[in-house]
């Protein structure tokens, strides 16, 4: 048994309408977990329980089953009642997944902010919700970023759960072709330099951020 090189680059074209539907999902599931994550951020801080409960039980829930559950959840119980599409399901399923996460990293972010930086800006006249913006939350992103650059790499690696409800991304058109060329190892490693190759890109990408952001200091 031996690995076939050639088969890399005559298959490589294959999989690149699969490696953008992963980065597809991917990105439109980091959005809306980002979204997800700070409402629910600042929720989770709130003294008021209307608003802290639901984010703490948001949080246990989706924190407490894995994303594979989620995911079949969303596609054969929602789908029926909303209509929802396969690729439309993986996002939602991936965007919920991750805002839980997110919303953690945000919040020890926030809270990590010492709190007379908040009464210093009271103290000046600025409101909780200006003070918020324009002190509290430039700082707390500043240190969020790393953590929140790990998220994204997972984020990227679980898209690969969306080849359970047909989608067809690398994980998948891997499977596919191995059943019918029956070069599974060859078909499996292109699929890996997708994911290797986008996670340098994310790593890359975060390092610039933190470097700009002076996330060190």
């Amino acid at each position: 048994m031996y690995f076939d090189f050639s088969v890399f680059f005559k298959y490589f074209p294959y999989f690149l309408p699969a490696a953008l539907m992963t980065l597809e999902v991917t990105v439109l599931g980091i959005l809306l977990g980002l979204i997800l994550g700070l409402g629910t951020a600042f929720a989770r801080i709130s003294k008021s329980i209307i608003f802290s409960m639901p984010a703490k039980a948001y949080i246990y829930l989706i924190r407490g089953t894995p994303l594979l559950l989620q995911l079949l959840f969303i596609y054969y119980g929602m789908r029926r009642v909303l209509g929802l599409e396969a690729i439309t399901s993986a996002v939602l399923a991936l965007g919920v997944h991750n805002g839980a996460y997110i919303a953690e990293i945000f919040r020890g972010a926030i809270l990590s902010i010492s709190n007379g930086q908040m009464e210093a800006a009271r103290s000046l006249g600025m409101t909780h919700a200006r003070a918020m913006v324009r002190i509290i939350l430039p700082q707390a992103f500043k240190r969020a970023v790393p953590p929140l650059g790990n998220q994204f790499i997972i984020a990227l690696k679980d898209s690969s759960l969306a080849s359970t409800i047909t989608i067809n991304e690398l994980l998948l058109k891997s499977q596919q072709l191995a059943s019918s060329n029956f070069m599974m190892m060859e078909m499996l490693s292109i699929a890996a330099f997708f994911y290797l190759l986008y996670t340098g890109l994310f790593s890359w990408l975060f390092h610039k951020i933190e470097t700009r952001l002076n996330v060190s200091n």
